[in-house]
Parts: structure tokens; C-alpha cells; sequence
């Protein structure tokens, strides 16, 4: 099982996500990394999880703010080799290229996150997959409890899904519930070639195995990381 460790940005610190209620976000508390700045956190969560990939939220845009294009550079420059996943609430695949223009040239190592309960349209969909290739963008299936976030209708174009593809349970982010193995079994189910990704709710190897079984290829990681729920992986 392949961890992507997650960094969620607000007003420039590394904050704690809680069951995806982004107004009770507060800096992070780490037993793993004695700070919230986000170099320092995103270097120690990539070291130990010999990470090739980081996950990076930007709170300030999926708040209705602006991108945190400076940080996301200083992220860039200081992760040599490492391909930053940005879910910036893009709207459409405009949106994703302005931010790649904004951080040449590092925009190569960009890897555009397109969630479900931000895409504009089901066209939006299809135009961000065929712009950035099935192998280049990363759709993100948003659900909070038990309710698709999906205003574009995403969850249900089996057809127009990239390569890779998130299955984001907002309830459990944070909250030591447990995996929701039941939709990535479902949707394994619906579309076997695909690179699943599950995030929320992992709190020990153990949850990583059962995750595996259903049909993940990778996890996204931040609580279980800052808690020493998971070991340091061998690179």
C-alpha cells in the first residue's frame, strides 16, 4: 500500500483536519512534527513515509479565497523529486492550468486534484481529463455522511474517470473511525482498472491491509502520521 502523506493549508500553517469541518480547523499538533510551519511538516511527513507524492489541500481557496501561490512555490522548491497533489477547488481545467502558469517551472510536479464537490459540470469533467490525460489529473469522489457531494455528477461517469481516483469520506477525515471499506469495495467493483485512493479514518497498519483488500491502491495520511499510529516506512 502506497501512503501519501496530506498537509492541509490555512492562512499559511499546516492545520488539523476534523471530520472535514473546515471552520474547526485548527494549527496542527503533532507528536511526530513540533511545528505547523508547512516546510517543516510537509519534509518530515514525506521522509517518513519515503513519500514520492504529497497531498496539499489549500483551505484559503476551497474556502473562497486566493491560492496560497507562494507557499505552494516554497513547497516546490524545497521538495526536490517530489509531485505535489493540489486540491484547490478547481472548477474547471482553467483553473488548474492558471495555477501550473502561476508556478512554472515547477509545474511539471503538479498534479491537479479535481473534486467532485467543486467541478462546475459533468463537461468540466470530461475537459479537465482530456486536457491533463487520464494518467495527469486525480479526481477526488467527495461524500459526508453518506451524502455524494457531487454537483456535476461525477460519482456516476464511470467512463470519464482518470486513472487515479480518490474516494474522500469527509466525515471520517480525522477522526480515527476507521476506513470506509464498503465504497471502495463498490466502487472497486465498478471499475476494476482504475488506482483507487482511499482518505479518512485509517489508525493503524492493520486498517491499511483491510483498505488493500477492497480494492485501494494508496491512502492519504495526516492524522494517523502525527499520532504515531503508523511506522516509519523503509525507502
Amino acid at each position: 500500500m502506497t501512503l501519501i502523506p496530506v498537509i492541509d493549508l490555512l492562512k499559511g500553517r499546516v492545520v488539523r483536519a476534523v471530520r472535514g469541518d473546515r471552520q474547526a480547523y485548527r494549527p496542527i499538533e503533532s507528536a511526530l512534527c513540533a511545528s505547523s510551519d508547512p516546510l517543516t511538516v510537509a519534509r518530515i511527513l514525506v521522509d517518513h513515509c519515503a513519500a514520492r507524492q504529497l497531498y496539499v489541500a489549500d483551505l484559503d481557496a476551497l474556502t473562497g479565497g486566493s491560492v496560497q501561490h507562494g507557499l505552494l512555490r516554497e513547497l516546490l522548491g524545497a521538495l526536490a523529486g517530489i509531485e505535489l497533489w493540489v486540491d484547490a477547488g478547481f472548477a474547471d481545467a482553467d483553473a488548474a492550468s492558471a495555477l501550473g502558469a502561476q508556478l512554472a517551472p515547477h509545474a511539471e510536479r503538479i498534479v491537479p486534484v479535481f473534486a467532485s464537490e467543486s467541478l462546475r459540470s459533468r463537461a468540466a469533467l470530461e475537459d479537465c481529463c482530456s486536457r491533463f490525460g487520464a494518467a495527469g489529473a486525480v479526481l477526488s469522489l467527495d461524500r459526508r455522511d453518506g451524502k455524494r457531494l457531487d454537483p456535476a455528477g461525477c460519482w456516476d461517469a464511470v467512463s470519464l474517470w482518470p486513472q487515479r481516483v480518490i474516494v474522500m469520506t469527509l466525515e471520517r477525515v480525522g477522526s480515527g473511525a476507521g476506513p470506509d471499506l464498503e465504497t471502495m469495495a463498490a466502487l472497486h467493483r465498478a471499475a476494476p482498472g482504475t488506482t483507487f485512493v482511499g482518505a479518512g479514518g485509517v489508525r493503524s497498519s492493520d486498517d491499511l491491509a483491510r483498505a488493500h483488500a477492497a480494492g485501494a491502491g494508496a491512502w492519504l495520511v495526516a492524522s494517523a502520521l502525527h499520532d504515531l499510529q503508523l511506522p516509519r516506512q523503509p525507502r
